[in-house]
């Protein structure tokens, strides 16, 4: 079995090191990180609900898919292979911004990232992996404003932390 590492950084993204991801989770250790957002052409953003074998926020909501670039792998390059490893599709992808984020989780595990976040326009029905991805689904943004506001434990919580700084990224997207 392939043992995962990420690559650690300083607050420059600069690269430090490399450890195994889930040491770096339990270290709350700052490191690589991207995530996807796939849109359609009515505007609608493609979410999955993580599988319920997943070691942290198993069944929750999240954005079209995340994860770590490897080591002396760009971040473009690792967000395409995660879309056709948990998703099955591949698309253009655009980085829009970065910013860095630290999450606790109830299990003892920190998410640190340095998180680099990609939009991509689709309309391709995706295979998922369900090893990585339980359910996916095309949601209207007003639809998904209003249910991470009334149902947020639903939500992964980084989505949450990423998805208010990508609304805004959307708002801006639309009035193009």
């Amino acid at each position: 079995m392939l043992v995962e590492k990420v690559v650690l950084v300083n607050t420059n993204d600069e690269q430090i090191g490399v450890m195994e991801k889930m040491e770096a989770h339990e270290k709350a250790l700052l490191h690589r990180a991207f995530s996807v957002f796939v849109i359609n052409s009515k505007n609608q953003l493609m979410i999955q609900r993580r599988a319920l074998g997943k070691y942290h926020s198993p069944g929750l909501w999240t954005n079209t898919c995340c994860s770590h670039p490897r080591e002396n792998e760009s971040y473009a390059n690792g967000a395409h292979r995660r879309l056709v490893e948990e998703m099955g599709f591949d698309c253009n992808l655009n980085e829009v911004f970065s910013f860095i984020y630290k999450a606790p989780f109830d299990n003892g595990l920190t998410e640190h990232e340095f998180d680099r976040v990609f939009v991509g326009t689709c309309e391709t029905q995706p295979v998922i992996n369900t090893d990585e991805v339980d359910s996916w689904k095309w949601i209207d943004m007003p639809e998904l404003v209003d249910d991470i506001k009334n149902n947020s434990d639903n939500y992964t919580v980084w989505f949450k932390i990423i998805f208010e700084k990508f609304s805004d990224y959307f708002t801006e997207y639309l009035k193009k």
